[in-house]
């Protein structure tokens, strides 16, 4: 069969080729959630590397204790090398014994600044490090280019930069969102006032998001006055923004802030335990809310960078390089540890000091991208230029 049948016989089955590979034909509702955690989470406390000696070593105050069922603080095993933070035991847990969440360690950027701003930069534009680099043009403002019927979204109070450039993306504090201060008069005059300008199409579609959003919120929350319990922080901000890209939106975006641990970070509680139940419970809220449109979506949770192997003398730990992300969705390959993988001991750390990067982060959103919506090799270059996509079979 040459290779115009093997694209026949293909589409026939409802298959699509990209690289000249067969695979499952992508889905046509497709959602994509990316959440940033701002401050770099400490993953070797998240996703534990609990068959290391020299982890418990190098964290004599802050490692957390191995799997042990008879202990709520200890670590739960994933596999014989790595367990998870107990804090996730009823929220993620369940997804990954599912297979619907992996974890991907050893993952992270070539920026070696280990500056908060300028790796979230980095992350954000998705564009090499030490090049003229364009400060208007974030990764998911290119991806979106390449993709028909995409709804995207920034759940932000501004415009984040990963959606700078493109196409006008609406942004809106979902954690804030009350009744609007502009009635409905006041929105007709000031659309009428940019009526013959250039910005007349985003004024509209700004009060139009506006009121699609605070309407979505209000009919949540009066379910909620019926006697449900009110939740709280990030999780109530995740289950609004299942609901609404469950219904309205499938490429979106939310920031997380709290992760920078130098002090008091705590082990199997405290500090960090505290904000991963959070993050937690908000994913979980927002997988109920999408409901059955789970098993279209993929949430990406990832962070600037990973922290210091050893704690330091504030019983906290400093910024770091290598990190772990997550890929939760309902069509996962998950249910296990993906990507390259060395042992987390003295011997490989980085500069002596930091778990190494080893899966490229642009590699391996770009191996998702390529799964998820059947781009090729020249999309893949448009939206991550000078990186090639990496497939960790994840979908």
């Amino acid at each position: 069969m040459n290779r115009r049948d093997l694209i026949g016989a293909s589409a026939a089955l409802g298959l699509s080729t990209v690289a000249g590979r067969v695979w499952a034909a992508p889905k046509a509702d497709a959602r994509l959630l990316v959440v940033f955690l701002r401050g770099a989470y400490d993953a070797a406390n998240v996703v534990i590397p609990t068959g290391s000696d020299f982890y418990y070593r190098s964290r004599p105050n802050l490692a957390i204790t191995k799997p042990d069922g008879a202990d709520p603080r200890a670590a739960l095993a994933l596999d014989a090398d790595w367990s998870l933070h107990p804090a996730l035991r009823e929220t993620i847990l369940p997804l990954y014994a599912m297979g619907q969440a992996a974890f991907v360690p050893f993952a992270g950027t070539d920026d070696l600044t280990r500056s908060h701003f300028e790796t979230q930069d980095t992350i954000e534009m998705g564009q090499t490090v030490g090049t003229g680099r364009d400060y208007n043009s974030g990764f998911m403002a290119r991806l979106a280019a390449e993709l028909t019927r995409v709804r995207p979204i920034a759940f932000a109070d501004q415009m984040p930069l990963i959606f700078r450039g493109g196409d006008t993306v609406p942004n809106i504090a979902i954690n804030g969102v009350g009744k609007p201060g502009i009635d409905d008069r006041q929105a007709r005059l000031i659309a009428a006032m940019y009526s013959d300008t250039k910005l007349a199409a985003a004024v509209a579609e700004g009060f139009r998001v506006r009121d699609a959003v605070y309407q979505s919120i209000s009919d949540h929350a009066a379910q909620a006055d019926r006697g449900a319990v009110s939740p709280k922080g990030f999780e109530l901000s995740a289950r609004r923004i299942g609901r609404l890209m469950r219904d309205t939106f499938n490429l979106g975006f939310v920031d997380v802030g709290g992760w920078d641990t130098h002090v008091n970070q705590g082990a199997g509680t405290g500090y960090l335990a505290d904000r991963l139940g959070e993050l937690g419970r908000g994913l979980s809220g927002f997988v109920e809310e999408i409901g059955p449109g789970w098993s279209d979506t993929v949430v990406v949770v990832l962070s600037e960078f990973g922290r210091t192997f050893r704690e330091n003398g504030n019983r906290g730990t400093d910024h770091g390089h290598g990190s772990v992300y997550w890929i939760l969705g309902g069509g996962v390959r998950g249910g296990r540890i993906a990507g390259p993988q060395v042992h987390a001991d003295e011997a490989h750390l980085f500069q002596n000091r930091d778990s190494p990067v080893l899966t490229d982060y642009r590699a391996l959103l770009g191996g998702l991208f390529q799964r998820l919506y059947g781009l090729d090799q020249v999309s893949l270059r448009r939206i991550f230029p000078s990186a090639s996509a990496a497939d960790l079979a994840l979908l």
